[in-house]
């Protein structure tokens, strides 16, 4: 089991940053990889990036490519979403999610995260 609670969001202008951040609860943290995900209104939930805690390697939505960057303390159990050159189309409610690591190909469907944080609400102002 694997408690997840985010902090971070709220509005900013368009070509600001935010950082978000989802604090993880539970012996085993080492052993999951972490998502984020973002909904927008009226949309389905989309991936936005997603980093292994075991080495520390990350991946990236298109969208999102060289704007936002994952990062992660270790003694905080804390993993952080950087978010830069911020759009308005960034605008959502992000959550972070956490799933057992399992290797090979990224796991980029809402549905093969079994954990999830309340969610925190972005917006972005044109």
């Amino acid at each position: 089991q694997v408690q997840l609670v985010e902090s971070g969001g709220g509005l900013v202008q368009a070509g600001g940053s935010l950082r978000l951040s989802c604090a993880a609860s539970g012996r085993t943290v080492s052993t999951y990889t972490m998502g984020w995900f973002r909904q927008a209104p009226g949309k389905e939930r989309e991936f936005v990036a997603a980093s292994r805690w075991s080495g520390g390697s990350t991946y990236y939505a298109d969208s999102v490519k060289g704007r936002f960057t994952v990062s992660r303390d270790d003694a905080r159990n804390t993993v952080y979403l950087q978010m830069n050159s911020l759009k308005p189309e960034d605008t959502a409610v992000y959550y972070c999610a956490a799933r057992v690591t399992t290797w090979g190909s990224w796991r980029t469907s809402q549905y093969e995260y079994g954990y999830w944080g309340q969610g925190t609400q972005v917006t972005v102002s044109s």
